[in-house]
C-alpha cells in the first residue's frame, strides 16, 4: 500500500496530538517536520524518523508531500498555505486560520484554484455528542444560542499579545464560536464588550481577560458568548434553546430536555482522532464528506471573532453580511 506522505509546519502544542494520531495510522508516513526552534524540529524528527527543517519553504522544495499539517500560532502563517497548495499538497490548517480576513480570503482563493483538499482544526465538530445534537436540531426552530469558554491564562509569550493571538476569543474560544455556528447557523451581526479587568499584573499583556459578545443569526435567533482567562479551572459549552426544548453541550457531554423529558449522553470518541482519521480518509478516497470543517468554514468562524474585536474597538454593531 502506498502511504500518504505527511509533513508538519510547527511541532509544538496541538501538533503533538496530530503526530500521535498519524503515527498510529497505517496509511500515513510522517516524512518531514519543520519548526523555527531547531531543537524541537530535530527531537520530533528523530521520534518519527522524519527529516527535520527550520525553514518551511526549504522543506516544501526538498520533500515530496501529499499532505501538510500547519500547526503554527495565529500570527505566523505567512504564505505557507499558498506555496503548498500550488504544489498540489493537501492541507490541514489549525485554528484560527489567521488574524486578517482579507489575507485568509486570498488563501482561500488559492486553495480553491489549486483544487486541493483543505480541512481546518475545529475538532469539536467530530464529537459524537455534537453530531447527535445537530441531528436533533435539524427540524427545530432555534430561538437562542448561548456559549461559554472559561479558563486560565496561557503562559505562552505570544498569547498575551493581541497582534499575535487575537485574544482568547480568536485563539481559544473560537472552538465554542464555531460550535455555535455549527448548531445555530451563520451569524450576521456582532456586538462585543471586552476588558482587561483583573490580570494587568501579567507582564506585557494587552488582551482582555473578560469578553462578552452578542450575536444575531441569519435565521433570526439571537446568541451570546462569554469567555475569560481569570479562572483556575476550565469550563466550556453551548446551550441551544427553543420552544419546549433545550440542547446542552457541557464539555463533551450532551443533555437534551424536551417537554420535561431528559436524555443525556457522554462522548465515546476521541474527537481529535476522529478528525484526523476523517481527513486522511478524504485524502485516500477523494471523498470529502467526512470533513466537517473546510477552509471556508474556518474563514467564517474567523470573521465572526475578528468582527467582535472590531466591535470592541469601534463600539459599534458589526454586520457580516
Amino acid at each position: 500500500m502506498t502511504k500518504v506522505k505527511v509533513g508538519f509546519v510547527g511541532v509544538g502544542g496541538i501538533a503533538a496530538t496530530h503526530l500521535k494520531n498519524l503515527s498510529a495510522n497505517e496509511a500515513v508516513d510522517i516524512t518531514s517536520v519543520c519548526d523555527i526552534v531547531e531543537a524541537n524540529a530535530v527531537r520530533v524528527g528523530e521520534e518519527h524518523q522524519a527529516t527535520a527543517y527550520t525553514n518551511a519553504e526549504e522543506m516544501l522544495d526538498n520533500e515530496v508531500l501529499d499532505v501538510l499539517f500547519i500547526c503554527v500560532p495565529p500570527f505566523a502563517h505567512g504564505d505557507v498555505e499558498e506555496k503548498a497548495a500550488k504544489k498540489g499538497i493537501h492541507l490541514m490548517v489549525e485554528k484560527p486560520v489567521g488574524l486578517n480576513v482579507e489575507e485568509a480570503k486570498r488563501k482561500q482563493a488559492v486553495i480553491k484554484q489549486a483544487g486541493i483538499i483543505c480541512a481546518t482544526g475545529y475538532c469539536l465538530r467530530y464529537l459524537d455528542t455534537v453530531k447527535r445534537a445537530k441531528e436533533y436540531l435539524a427540524d427545530k426552530e432555534i430561538a437562542m444560542v448561548r456559549g461559554h469558554y472559561i479558563s486560565g491564562f496561557v503562559e505562552t509569550p505570544w498569547y498575551r499579545t493581541m497582534s499575535k493571538s487575537g485574544g482568547q476569543l480568536v485563539e481559544q474560544a473560537t472552538h465554542i464560536m464555531d460550535m455555535m455556528r455549527h448548531l445555530g447557523g451563520d451569524i450576521d451581526k456582532v456586538y462585543a464588550n471586552m476588558a482587561l479587568r483583573v490580570s494587568d499584573e501579567i507582564e506585557n499583556i494587552d488582551i482582555p481577560d473578560v469578553t462578552s459578545v452578542n450575536f444575531t443569526f441569519t435565521n433570526g435567533a439571537v446568541g451570546h458568548l462569554d469567555c475569560s482567562i481569570t479562572q483556575t479551572d476550565h469550563r466550556m459549552g453551548v446551550e441551544v434553546l427553543g420552544k419546549n426544548f433545550r440542547v446542552t453541550i457541557d464539555g463533551t457531554g450532551l443533555t437534551i430536555l424536551e417537554n420535561n423529558e431528559v436524555v443525556s449522553a457522554d462522548a465515546e470518541v476521541d474527537f481529535y482522532a476522529e478528525q484526523d482519521q476523517a481527513f486522511i480518509d478524504a485524502i485516500v478516497t477523494g471523498n470529502t464528506d467526512g470533513i466537517l470543517s473546510d477552509y471556508t468554514n474556518g474563514l467564517k468562524t474567523l470573521e465572526v471573532t475578528l468582527a467582535a474585536n472590531e466591535s470592541q474597538n469601534s463600539g459599534s454593531v458589526i454586520a457580516l453580511r
